[in-house]
């Protein structure tokens, strides 16, 4: 059945029943020409309802249905929506729960961390301080050594002056031309 002739049927219906009341309405009265008005005033507004009735049965249903139709995609969107601000609402619910775990381990990484960079710049510290240890030994041994070489350059020269000073307080005239003549003999001995 389709959905027109529910409603041509009803106007149908409405129209003879409006003339058959409007027919009874002017047989009540009398006068003929009145009763003639009457029916034609019933029968035209019979007519401008069918008509009005008519536009609206073919130009509402299809506003209706794409009313409809839009409603339905509006509903279809917002479930979907919906859904996914349900997924979005439990996954964050789901972090949450699991944040103070993240946290406590981010906290256990960051002290392992920590104590391995420690680690790493005591040993490093120690390292450097082995170097800065071997370095001042070397430093010092050749410290020493220039102090040695001073030492002995200095008592070197510190014997030459006193033995000058030694010998020039021994050494008199007579002991240089003893000296010098020893030293000619010597001379005259050997064989070259």
């Amino acid at each position: 059945m389709s959905p027109r002739k529910p409603i041509i049927s009803s106007l149908i219906v409405c129209g003879a029943t409006l003339f058959f009341a409007a027919s009874a309405f002017a047989a009540e009265e009398g006068d003929a020409v009145a009763r003639t008005t009457e029916i034609f005033k019933w029968i035209n507004f019979a007519i401008v309802a069918v008509a009005v009735i008519w536009v609206f049965a073919k130009l509402l249903p299809p506003t209706f249905r794409a009313n409809a139709e839009k409603i339905s995609s509006a509903i279809t969107k917002a479930t979907a929506a919906k859904a996914d601000a349900d997924r979005q609402l439990k996954d964050a619910e789901q972090r949450l729960a699991r944040l103070e775990q993240e946290v406590s381990a981010l906290r256990e990484e960051a002290l392992k961390e920590a104590a391995a960079e420690a680690e790493r710049i005591r040993a490093l510290g120690k390292s450097d301080v082995e170097k800065v240890g071997i370095a001042a030994k070397a430093e010092i041994a050749a410290a020493e050594r220039g102090a040695r070489l001073e030492l002995k350059a200095l008592a070197a020269r510190l014997a030459v002056d006193g033995a000058e000073s030694l010998v020039s307080k021994q050494l008199t005239s007579q002991t240089q031309d003893a000296l010098i003549a020893g030293f000619v003999k010597s001379l005259q001995g050997s064989p070259n």
